[in-house]
């Protein structure tokens, strides 16, 4: 069975930058793509960004284009989300899950790291 950690979140003023963190072990279900959601209160979670197995091939929600830059260390089984430019609308429970590769379906979520930015 899989297990998804995520690390990183916390407060951070508009502008600034944090890194999430999301630890992939176990059985990931066959597919090797890992996605990053987003859950602000009271609005439906949200796909931010994709990654496939070999790291080449990325997707982003137009909201974070351009501030958000997924990437994966395969050796550590980690996958990384840098978040720059933060703004206020970025506050959310943010999730990483395994994905159908090319898709936001998701099979298995870890339990959410939390990324607070204020003015």
């Amino acid at each position: 069975q899989v297990q998804l950690v995520e690390s990183g979140g916390g407060s951070v003023q508009a502008g600034g930058s944090l890194t999430l963190s999301c630890a992939v072990s176990g059985y990931t279900g066959g597919t090797n793509c890992i996605g990053w959601f987003r859950q602000a209160p009271g609005k439906e979670r949200e796909g931010v960004a994709r990654i496939n197995g070999d790291g080449d091939v990325t997707a982003y929600a137009d909201s974070v284009k351009g501030r958000f830059t997924i990437s994966r260390d395969n050796a550590k089984r980690l996958v990384y989300l840098q978040l720059n430019g933060l703004k206020l609308e970025d506050t959310a429970m943010y999730y990483c899950a395994a994905v159908v590769c090319g898709t936001w379906f998701s099979k298995s979520w870890g339990q959410g790291t939390q990324v607070t930015v204020s003015s």
